[in-house]
């Protein structure tokens, strides 16, 4: 299938390492011009050489801070002067410290939500209106499983993704009229550091050992495995490209089939 990214511009958050450098790599495979972004520049500058060495796509790169001032006017200019403007924006970020609902300070919550939610609203505030204005954008924002089924001891993360999930939604209507297009992708348990970090937490706070509690995740999927970054990656680029025109205001699962809802 030809996805029709060859040249478009794509500016992916958080994409040295893990899901975002998946979904980047997805995308400069089929011919997209990609920016990656991160604080780390020396992963920065590896996957983008990785990237170009491959000789489909092109990438480059600049380090930011989601929680820096002035983030997202900083980076949509840069992009602009970089790559011309923005065809596909693929917001990413970290995810934060696992805990209990009962548990959360509400200025941890604020902090955590002008890391996670407030940049990614502000750079998509940003970039959308050329997007509309050339008739064709597509912007896919990276959250958890955790809104459809919230995920036991990550209540901030359950909470501040679900604020993510009520904009998308409101912002897909708003755009679909003029060729852009908005949707979610929720990983499941797709093998990173993350999902590394999380299951060491686990295995703490239940007094186990880390690989017995990989084992009972594992055979809590219906695939019985961890999913790849490449085959989230693959998911991703499909919902950034050409055929998922007409597919906007979704949220799409890539998780084995751990969600057990309809």
């Amino acid at each position: 299938m030809d996805l029709g990214l060859k040249d478009r511009r794509a500016l992916v958050l958080a994409s040295s390492r893990g899901l975002g450098r998946g979904i980047a790599e997805a995308l400069a495979a089929e011919g997209a011009r990609v920016m990656l972004t991160g604080r780390d520049e020396a992963a920065l500058k590896d996957t983008a050489a990785q990237i170009n060495a491959r000789g489909a796509g092109q990438a480059d790169w600049v380090t930011v801070d989601l929680g820096g001032p002035d983030f997202a006017a900083k980076l949509a200019d840069h992009a602009r002067a970089q790559m011309g403007g923005v065809d596909i924006l693929v917001n990413n970020t970290g995810g934060p410290k696992p805990g209990a609902a009962r548990d959360i300070d509400v200025a941890v919550l604020m902090a955590q939500a002008q890391a996670m939610v407030a940049p990614v609203i502000d750079l998509t505030g940003r970039l959308i209106p050329d997007m509309c204005a050339q008739g064709w954008g597509r912007v896919l924002t990276v959250a958890s499983s955790g809104i459809e089924q919230p995920i036991p001891n990550l209540a901030l993360s359950n909470t501040l993704r679900g604020a993510l999930a009520g904009w998308n939604k409101t912002l897909a209507s708003e755009v679909a009229g003029d060729g852009v297009t908005c949707n979610m992708l929720l990983p499941g348990r797709v093998q990173t550091n993350r999902v590394d970090q999380l299951d060491s937490a686990a295995a703490k706070k239940q007094g186990k050992p880390l690989d017995d509690v990989r084992a009972a995740s594992r055979g809590s999927i219906p695939a019985k495995r961890y999913g790849k970054i490449e085959e989230f990656g693959a998911v991703g680029a499909f919902l950034c490209s050409d055929p998922a025109g007409y597919v906007t205001g979704s949220m799409v699962r890539c998780d084995g089939g751990m969600i057990r809802s309809v």
